[in-house]
């Protein structure tokens, strides 16, 4: 695996660290206090930080730490999560994502925003308010901001002079020679906490750093050590003393310790000396320091095979001491892995596979996935083939080839079921990217919103997924935008200043449903009915419904806003909703009420890979209609039918009128309508277009189909979504059922149709 590789699992991981740091902040607005919610918080930036720092991204690495010092002051409880301070901590999260981008794709970031949130960030961990930080200040250092702004104060624990055990190291002649003037020597106090290792930090090799900054003395501590049968071979105990001369300062000793502090106790004090070496006759010093040497240490923190082959005889005692601890630790490692054992296996059946369901995932690239799919898309039409081919031949239909099929075909949709499940995801990713918009939009409206999100774990395909992004944020741009009132107006009006919108997502007979509601002034239908007549979308006497007039948002370059603006009056929002929607063969409508809000209504496939379809005749031809959109279906009688005007007719159905569609000559495949009598009725349900009932001449069949785009590999075809190959090995058409319905209502199928409410 070379650099880039890591490098891109790293940039995979800032992602879901991301995730977690917007997730948990939001938590902590809507009230949760919660120490471990806090706590995710932290660990998410401060794991961003970490990882910045081993690929030399210093602006991001820079940001990350004011930002983990503000955070740190409120786990210590020396900062109050208010609703201010969080507001800067998510614009801060912002921020940071759009560093962690830049350091991926190599774009720029706004760093006049960045250096202004620094500076909140900062007059925060001051105790002060964000207003307050109006004096510019530099971008900090990897190590500079310990001096901008305060770390939790740790008192200097007392040192039991005969606690202290030395360990037999020196750490051996360095390449500089001591000069004859004045060099402070820094006394450390690190007490690594319990954790310590589980976070990727070694003491070792910290102290090995240290060793490189000048000449050091150490000792250690393990008094903390247990017993052996209460010891966790993953936990920390010991605790260290080191003292060393460098002209490096406290901060230099400090920046050892920047990706580790906040998983240690560590104190540093600067004791005066004379010359450099002094430390070793110094009296003021607790304990006489023995000589180490860390050059034994190879680069991987590790002894090599090879022993000194000199040694004194006060360390050759300790150094007895620190093996006996060694195979005590090792001893204590098996009895330890030994206990995990015993309780493993007396735990419930249930525990153990949620553990191991949460604990077991792999990274596979989509090409990969993609490619999987297609190939069981294939073994699904030779698989309805092959059946086919059987089905002809056999007349008796029991043969143990018959029976051997039924289960290949079995195994086969099982295998597609599965495969489908790889490519389902959460949609939580992208509801909460809308957080970010919603907050961005409501700063330059000026405009109070809350997002509430529901239904988060709800999967759906990948591929849905991906195109989910761009409408949704248009949908809230529109319900921010025009939607909400100011929080003024909504005050006079009794509502609550500070506005809703609410996203949620849902399965509904094997679709996904996504509603997204505010509870602002509603659409205006008069100042819409007004604009569409102004841009000759309608004639001026037309008569239309709400659900009409409402539906009018739809259409290209539409739009009710009074001028053009960052966000609004080019019309084209909307549109794009509606593009974007019927690319993924989904179905939008509208239900607004004047003062109390809208709902907008997505109805999307949870995959574009596969539907479950009746395959029908009609005037000879073959299609499939998508199994979802049917109601029921029905044999037509004389008695039912009622003709309406000139060309239309009606079907009564349980004391009910319904339009009758003629789906043969909507798609032109004959010229005169056929005889209802003769053929078989679907009923269908298309969003804003109301029921329907599509006349076919026969079934077939109920089949689960393979999806081929027709668009990709012929063109777009009116009325018609997508393609498949059945078994026979010939090619079926896919029915737009919407668009269909549409027409029937008079509307064209030469336009690009994609809702049924529109027009």
């Amino acid at each position: 695996m070379d650099m880039n590789e890591i490098k891109e699992i790293f940039f995979q991981e800032c992602e879901e660290q991301l995730a977690e740091l917007e997730s948990g902040l939001l938590k902590l607005n809507d009230g949760d206090r919660d120490p471990e919610t806090v706590n995710a918080v932290f660990r998410a930036v401060h794991s961003i930080k970490g990882g910045a720092g081993a690929f030399g991204l210093d602006d991001l690495v820079s940001f990350a730490h004011v930002f983990e010092t503000t955070l740190d002051c409120v786990r210590s409880n020396k900062l109050e999560p208010t609703q201010d301070v969080l507001k800067v901590m998510l614009k801060s999260a912002d921020v940071l994502a759009d560093l962690t981008n830049a350091a991926r794709d190599g774009g720029s970031v706004d760093e006049a925003r960045s250096r202004t949130l620094i500076r909140e960030l900062e007059a925060l961990a001051h105790g002060e308010a964000p207003a307050a930080a109006e004096a510019p200040a530099p971008k900090p250092a990897a190590a500079a901001p310990r001096a901008a702004a305060p770390t939790p104060v740790i008192e200097k624990p007392a040192v039991n002079d005969e606690g202290f055990q030395p360990i037999p190291f020196s750490f051996g002649d360095f390449d500089d020679e001591p000069a004859d003037h004045y060099v402070p020597t820094c006394q450390v106090v690190f007490k690594p906490k319990k954790d310590l290792y589980a976070k990727g930090n070694e003491a070792v090799l910290l102290l090995r750093d240290v060793s490189r900054l000048g000449e050091m003395s150490v000792y250690c501590d393990m008094d903390s050590l247990p017993p052996l049968d209460k010891m966790n071979p993953e936990e920390a105990y010991f605790s260290w003393k080191i003292s060393v001369t460098t002209d490096k300062g406290e901060d230099g000793v400090r920046s050892v310790f920047e990706f580790a502090e906040w998983d240690c106790d560590l104190d540093i004090s600067t004791i005066e000396e004379d010359v450099v070496g002094d430390a070793a006759d110094d009296e003021e010093l607790p304990m006489q320091p023995v000589p180490f040497d860390l050059s034994i240490l190879d680069e991987s923190g590790s002894a090599p095979t090879e022993e000194p082959a000199v040694m004194e005889s006060d360390a050759a005692a300790a150094v007895a001491a620190a093996e006996t601890a060694t195979k005590v630790s090792q001893v204590a490692s098996r009895a330890a892995e030994n206990a995990k054992a015993a309780a493993a296996s007396a735990a419930s059946a249930a525990q153990a596979n949620q553990a191991a369901a949460a604990g077991q995932t792999i990274r596979v690239d989509l090409d990969r996935v993609d490619r999987l799919i297609n190939l069981v898309g294939e073994l699904v039409i030779n698989q309805a083939m092959l059946s086919q081919s059987v089905v002809e031949n056999d007349t008796n239909g029991t043969s143990s080839i018959n029976m051997g099929l039924e289960e290949l075909q079995q195994l086969t949709r099982e295998i597609q079921d599965s495969v489908m499940a790889i490519r389902a995801q959460p949609v939580k990713p992208v509801f909460q990217r809308m957080a970010r918009t919603v907050r961005e939009i409501a700063d330059i409206t000026g405009k109070s919103v809350r997002l509430i999100t529901e239904g988060e774990n709800t999967e759906v395909d990948k591929t849905v997924i991906d195109k989910l992004a761009e409408p949704l944020t248009h949908m809230i741009r529109n319900a921010v935008d025009h939607g909400l009132e100011m929080p003024e107006k909504r005050e006079a009006l009794g509502k609550n200043p500070e506005g809703t919108v609410r996203l949620t997502a849902k399965h509904r007979s094997g679709r996904i449903v996504i509603e997204l509601a505010d509870d602002g002034a509603g659409i205006n239908r008069e100042k819409v009915r007004q604009k569409a007549i102004d841009n000759d979308l309608i004639a001026a006497d037309a008569n239309l419904s709400d659900e009409e007039i409402d539906n009018l948002i739809f259409h290209a370059g539409f739009s009710t806003a009074d001028k053009v603006s960052d966000l609004s009056g080019r019309g084209v929002g909307m549109d794009v909703v509606k593009r974007s929607i019927q690319a993924l063969g989904g179905r939008i409508s509208i239900s607004s009420k004047p003062g109390q809000g809208s709902v907008f209504t997505m109805s999307l496939p949870l995959t574009l890979a596969v539907l479950d379809g009746m395959v029908v005749t009609v005037a000879g031809q073959t299609l499939v209609v998508p199994l979802t959109a049917i109601v029921e279906t029905l044999q037509p009688e004389a008695s039912a039918i009622h003709s309406f005007g000139a060309s239309q007719r009606l079907i009564s159905i349980r004391n009910s009128f319904c339009p009758l569609v003629d789906v043969g000559r909507i798609l032109n495949f004959r010229a005169t309508q056929a005889n209802p009598i003769e053929g078989v009725a679907l009923l269908v349900e298309s969003e804003g277009g109301g029921q329907r009932a599509l006349m076919v001449d026969a079934i077939q069949g109920q089949r689960q189909v393979v999806i081929k785009s027709l668009e990709a590999n012929y063109t777009h075809v009116p009325g018609i979504a997508a393609a498949t190959i059945l078994g026979d090995g010939r090619v079926a058409l896919i029915l737009d059922v919407d668009a269909v319905v549409a027409a029937s209502r008079g509307q064209s199928l030469r336009q690009d149709i994609s809702l049924a409410a529109t027009g």
